[in-house]
């Protein structure tokens, strides 16, 4: 049977309908995959807030951010001061996170944290979800009306947003989906020194 994986993103959440978000799907322990665990414009996010609160739902926390956060420290990892998910994703300190976030899975009920609202335009899926969606796991993304898109979904959301089609003469469903997640890496990957319109937070 697949282990389930949830994420969510915090966006500008009251930290009261965050934790009800989170008990609504029975989330047991939070994964934060933030490179930084804070924001600027949502402090009731900053770790040291957000991880109290948390324990007081009996709602354990990790922080990741070193292993799966969206900005590297390994400059192997960037091309032309743009971080490339594939090579991040093929990192010691990537395996190493995803292996503790699958060990995670096997007593909790996880959810990865990040800033996002639109798990499209965050690395938890685009660069996470995307390696786990090969590894058994089923993936659903909590939203912030509280309801589910599966990670199928999303995918078929995602390939509708960049025009690209369900079938071609040329290429399998597989690569088709594969194409659209290269596209929206390109699109959302951290810029180095540069001001970032998405994942500002990450």
């Amino acid at each position: 049977m697949d282990k389930e994986l949830y994420t969510i993103g915090h966006s500008n959440h009251q930290i009261e309908r965050f934790i009800d978000l989170l008990k609504m799907h029975a989330i047991t322990a939070i994964c934060d995959v933030r490179s930084q665990p804070y924001s600027r414009h949502n402090p009731q996010f900053n770790r040291e807030v957000l991880q109290p609160q948390l324990k007081a739902n009996n709602i354990a926390y990790v922080f990741l951010g070193s292993e799966l956060g969206a900005r590297s420290n390994d400059t192997s990892c960037y091309s032309n001061g743009k971080v490339q998910f594939n090579c991040l994703s093929q990192t010691s300190a990537f395996k190493e996170g995803i292996k503790r976030v699958k060990t995670g899975m096997d007593s909790h009920r996880v959810a990865l944290i990040c800033a996002e609202k639109d798990p499209l335009m965050c690395h938890r899926t685009i660069l996470i979800c995307r390696y786990l969606r090969n590894e058994g796991v089923l993936i659903k993304h909590i939203l912030a009306d509280g309801s589910i898109e599966t990670n199928a979904e999303l995918e078929e959301r995602l390939m509708k947003q960049l025009k690209i089609p369900q079938d071609d003469l040329f290429m399998d469903h597989e690569q088709l989906v594969n194409r659209a997640y290269d596209m929206q890496s390109d699109k959302i990957a951290y810029v180095a020194e540069e001001k970032q319109t998405y994942n500002s937070e990450e």
